[in-house]
C-alpha cells in the first residue's frame, strides 16, 4: 500500500490504532510497581496519546520511538502543551533496531505496533533491553474465537497472517523469555471513539481527493471498519502484560 496515502488518511487522528485511556491505565495497573527512578520506552508510539498518559501517571522519563517523523512532531507539540516535555523524548527509529544499552530499561510499552515485527520476534528483540524484572505491555491483534466466520478469517489471513489466539501468544511470550501477568481484551466498543469513528469521518472527507493510492487506502479502511461492526466478537486487541523471566 502507498505509505504516503496511508499517512495522509491517518494524519491528526487521536490514535493510530484501537485503544483508550481507560485501557491504557487498566493495563498499567496490571503491572507490578516500577523501581525508583525508572526509564520507559513507548515503541511504535504514533502521535503518543498513551505516551503522555504514561508520563503523567508514572512521572518518569519516556523515550517514544516511531518511524514516522510527523507523528513525533505531533507528540512533541502535545507534550509541550501538557507541560510534559521534561519527561517525554522522541526518537525517529526502527523499533526492531534500537541503539539502547542492554539492561537499561524498566518498562517497554507498545500499543498496536508489535505486529510490524511479529509478536514473538518483537518480544525477543526487546528482551535484552530490560533490566532484571523489567516489564513489557504490548497490545496485539488476536483471535477471540477458535472458529471465526469465513469472511473474517479470509480478510485477516491476507491482512495479518501471523495473528494468533490468546493461548498461543502467551506461549510465544514465555518462549521469548517472559512470564505472563495478564492478558486483557480491549472491548470492541473502545475501538470507536478515538480510532474508527475519526477514521471513518476522515474517509468521508477525503473521498474525492485525487492523491495517488488514497482511494485504495480509504477502501481498505472502510472494509476493516465494516468487518468489526459486523463481527465484534471474533477478534480484537489484547493487552499482554509481561515480566522478564
Amino acid at each position: 500500500m502507498n505509505l504516503d496515502a496511508l499517512f495522509r488518511l491517518h494524519r491528526d487522528l487521536p490514535r493510530q490504532g484501537p485503544g483508550s485511556d481507560r485501557a491504557t491505565l487498566e493495563a498499567l495497573g496490571a503491572l507490578p510497581p516500577l523501581p525508583p527512578s525508572p526509564f520507559g520506552l513507548d515503541l511504535g508510539c504514533g502521535p503518543g496519546k498513551q505516551t503522555l498518559l504514561l508520563a503523567r501517571r508514572l512521572g518518569c522519563p519516556i523515550l517514544a520511538v516511531d518511524l514516522h517523523r510527523p507523528f513525533l512532531d505531533e507528540l512533541e507539540s502535545r507534550a509541550r502543551d501538557a507541560g510534559l516535555s521534561h519527561l517525554v523524548q522522541t526518537r525517529c527509529a526502527d523499533m526492531g533496531r534500537l541503539d539502547i544499552a542492554p539492561g537499561s530499561v524498566d518498562l517497554i510499552w507498545s500499543e498496536g505496533a508489535i505486529y510490524n515485527l511479529g509478536f514473538e520476534q518483537g518480544l525477543r528483540l526487546w528482551r535484552p533491553l530490560l533490566r532484571e524484572n523489567g516489564l513489557v505491555m504490548a497490545s496485539e491483534l488476536t483471535w477471540l474465537t477458535p472458529t471465526p466466520p469465513d469472511e473474517v478469517e479470509t480478510f485477516w489471513q491476507q491482512a495479518y497472517p501471523g495473528m494468533g489466539d490468546i493461548a498461543g501468544n502467551c506461549e510465544a511470550a514465555e518462549r521469548a523469555g517472559y512470564r505472563v501477568l495478564d492478558a486483557r481484551p480491549l472491548p470492541s466498543a473502545e475501538w470507536w471513539p478515538d480510532y474508527y469513528a475519526p477514521l471513518e469521518e476522515r474517509c468521508r472527507m477525503l473521498a474525492e481527493d485525487p492523491m495517488p493510492g488514497l482511494a485504495d487506502a480509504i477502501a481498505a479502511a472502510r472494509a476493516e471498519i465494516d468487518l468489526l461492526r459486523r463481527f465484534p466478537d471474533a477478534y480484537g486487541y489484547v493487552y499482554y502484560s509481561l515480566k522478564a523471566a
